[in-house]
């Protein structure tokens, strides 16, 4: 009877340790906080090397790329050799944002084929359209045409290997009759081709809350970007958890969203400066959102 006791605590101290190594591995991807480069773009388009350092130290794990052209790749660096510089500082590159605009202008495919390729060698997960041009959303007519064309690339994503999503600005929620350009586009993409990123802080500042299209669109919002809101002007940008926006409260809906990477993105009046705002919200997010 002893011997039998003494096996079974002893199975049951092995699965106590299993499962308690499963939630420290969970807990500490919960600790990873991505960051989107363009918040540094004065800084990295100087000092690549350096810049990535600094953004490692401040407590960052991932990032989502910008910047990339055929002519110049990113700031001169080829993929290979972007990667390399990531891989030293310890940063996994998620996302990419590539300009598409001659192929939602034209349909013609050199960058976005380029795109796919810098993906591939970089280990994204993701190539995020960023952008679309006045001139090619000027209508519902456009947007059906965009949302055909965000499809097909979405297939020659999924058939390298990688995710098509797209990012949202404020233009995507004018209304054309009774829907917006966003509607548009989440109801005429594949959900298998194509994913969402959400911008929170664009999203609330069009008069829409996140939970609402959440709820109207579940699992379809895989990445957010969050920066914050200043509160006494809203079209300034502030450290996140020092402005206006709850983002203890939409972390709730994570799940509903879909979400499985967030990048802090900073775009205007930098507190005390660039590298100090980021890092500030870095610190918010893991000491109070992610604790």
């Amino acid at each position: 009877m002893f011997k039998s006791q003494k096996k079974l605590s002893g199975i049951l101290l092995i699965v106590i340790l299993f499962f308690t190594g499963i939630a420290a591995s969970n807990a500490q991807k919960r600790k990873d906080v991505g960051l989107q480069l363009y918040s540094l773009r004065e800084l990295i388009s100087k000092d690549v090397q350096g810049t990535l350092q600094k953004v490692s130290t401040a407590g960052y794990t991932q990032v989502e790329l910008y910047g990339f052209s055929i002519k110049d790749q990113f700031w001169g660096l080829k993929p290979a050799e972007l990667k390399k510089i990531l891989d030293e500082n310890h940063l996994k590159p998620i996302s990419g944002h590539f300009n598409m605009t001659p192929y939602f202008k034209t349909g013609e495919q050199a960058e976005l084929k380029a795109a796919i390729d810098a993906a591939k060698i970089l280990g994204l997960k993701y190539v995020t359209i960023p952008w679309l041009n006045p001139d090619v959303r000027t209508s519902a007519a456009d947007y059906r045409t965009m949302a055909k064309r965000l499809n097909y690339a979405g297939q020659l994503c999924k058939n390298a290997g990688l995710k098509l999503a797209y990012h949202n600005h404020d233009f995507e929620f004018i209304k054309y009759g009774n829907e917006t350009g966003m509607d548009i586009l989440l109801k005429n993409t594949d959900k298998k081709l194509v994913n969402f990123e959400m911008d929170i802080y664009w999203v609330i500042r069009s008069g829409i809350q996140p939970y609402t299209l959440f709820k109207a669109n579940p699992g379809r919002f895989v990445m957010w970007h969050i920066k914050d809101m200043d509160k006494s002007d809203p079209a300034l940008n502030a450290e996140v958890g020092s402005g206006s926006i709850n983002y203890k409260d939409i972390f709730k809906h994570a799940k509903l969203s879909g979400m499985k990477y967030f990048f802090v993105e900073h775009e205007t009046n930098y507190k005390p400066d660039m590298i100090g705002s980021v890092t500030q919200s870095c610190k918010f997010i893991k000491d109070e959102i992610l604790k």
